[in-house]
């Protein structure tokens, strides 16, 4: 019997391929039509992450002559000390804490100190305990200090933050804007407004709707800064952006309310979880539909977050102006404990976004921003969102390799998973959509597939 021929060959390839492409579809029975809404894979329902971010050019040419102007000399190393002093910082240590520590190493000291008890006067051996502990207390407690900012150092956060704030708060509130393309704000409230990033970066988003902008910040010479920057550095010259009103207090009434409500780099500028906890609250009380809270890409950061995540969820206040209950909307897939926090060590969930920062000497074309953020809404969860399909967060860069694609998730069950997308196991369209996405993303979970994934947390 002759051999089959080099074509017939490739035919019966082509046609096991297109068999198994079909049974294939047919074990996975979910099709695009469920998640895509008419995408392709690389603009899927799930992708929120942005290009390369530029500052508005009115914004960039604004900042540039207000720098020029000031002539702060080492603007460059206080830039970048600056940088380093507000990425490090900590938490101040809460008063109970403090006497907890006291309270303890006291105790040691003494227990230590009986055991070589002989002829001692223990009224002089308890002041040399006590000025002990205060000198270890000294060393070992982080010195929290409330930052005061003048003119000039306003200046040295704008050359050192403006940019990569700026980044930040566009790349989480994009997250609205793609889940949520039916939200036109007409108002927001931004708490801890700073030079003003909020409003430049929701403008951007969605400027031919906003009519009112109120930012809210305690410094004086801060407010002022962010009133040149929207005039283009000109006292004379409209502002870029109308109806943005400075004011150094929140609105007092607690019925009036705002679309979106904002706090970027905020909270780790409050004392204590008492403060924190009441800014917060006050922050939802004024939130129509959404609040978006951004940090710091630590730990610090992030446990902040989910301070504030814990505060809107399950804290009853006396009088409750609006009935409608939170519901996280990014980027935890659930409302579960934070499964990052309980991994040892702890690593904090945070994102990144690339950007074009202030061109200044010392300066790269291109930086990166990584940041925690978090949105908690009023609003029920979109039809898109509850149709068979599980969207888990992407925690960690996407590793693409050959015919399979390795993700690190957060999913809606709560756990930190490991998932091995092929095709064969999962559908074509999920390992597309896969191949697609990146560190921040959602990505779709067919429900039914059990594919291989394992746990992080194990």
């Amino acid at each position: 019997m002759a051999s089959p021929s080099y074509g017939v060959l490739c035919q019966r390839a082509v046609v096991v391929k297109i068999l198994s492409r079909g049974m294939s579809a047919a074990a996975h029975p979910q099709s695009q039509v469920d998640f895509l809404k008419g995408e392709p894979h690389r603009k899927h329902p799930g992708v929120t992450n942005l290009t390369t971010l530029r500052l508005p050019d009115e914004l960039q040419t604004a900042a540039r002559s207000i720098i020029h102007r000031a002539q702060v000399t080492r603007l460059t190393d206080r830039s970048r000390s600056l940088t380093n002093f507000l990425w490090s910082r900590k938490r101040a240590v809460e008063d109970s804490t403090l006497r907890q520590r006291a309270v303890s190493l006291e105790k040691e000291l003494w227990e230590k100190a009986m055991e070589k008890r002989g002829e001692i006067d223990e009224q002089l051996l308890g002041d040399r305990i006590r000025k002990k502990v205060f000198s270890e207390l000294r060393k070992t407690t982080y010195h929290w200090t409330t930052m005061k900012y003048d003119e000039e150092l306003g200046v040295v956060y704008m050359a050192a933050r403006l940019a990569g704030g700026y980044a930040a708060v566009r790349r989480a509130i994009n997250e609205i804007k793609k889940r949520d393309p039916s939200f036109a704000p007409q108002s927001l409230l931004d708490f801890g407004s700073g030079l003003g990033t909020v409003a430049w970066a929701s403008h951007s988003c969605w400027g031919d709707t906003l009519k009112e902008m109120v930012c809210v910040d305690s410094s004086g010479p801060m407010n002022i800064l962010a009133e040149r920057l929207l005039k283009g550095d000109d006292e004379r010259a409209e502002p870029h952006i109308k109806q943005v009103y400075f004011r150094q207090f929140l609105p007092v009434s607690p019925k009036v309310q705002f679309d979106l409500v904002a706090a970027a780099f905020t909270l780790s500028e409050l004392l204590n979880v008492k403060d924190r906890e009441e800014a917060v609250l006050t922050l939802w009380r004024k939130t129509s539909s959404y609040l978006v809270l951004v940090e710091n890409g630590t730990k610090e950061g992030h446990r902040l977050l989910m301070e504030a995540r814990d505060t809107v969820l399950k804290k009853q206040e006396k009088t409750v102006h609006d009935t409608r209950p939170a519901s996280v909307f990014a980027p935890c897939p659930h409302e579960r404990a934070c499964p990052k926090m309980a991994l040892e060590p702890i690593t904090p969930c945070n994102f990144l976004q690339m950007y074009h920062p202030l061109s200044l000497p010392g300066n790269h074309d291109r930086q990166t921003e990584k940041f925690s953020y978090l949105i908690v809404t009023r609003t029920e969860p979109s039809e898109a969102e509850a149709e068979g399909v599980d969207w888990a967060r992407l925690t960690a860069p996407v590793q693409r390799r050959t015919r399979h694609v390795h993700c690190r998730m957060c999913c809606s069950d709560g756990q930190l998973r490991h998932l091995v997308v092929t095709a064969r196991k999962h559908s074509r369209d999920m390992y597309r959509c896969a191949r697609s996405s990146d560190w921040g993303d959602q990505l779709p979970i067919v429900q039914g597939v059990d594919g291989d994934a394992q746990s992080d947390s194990e």
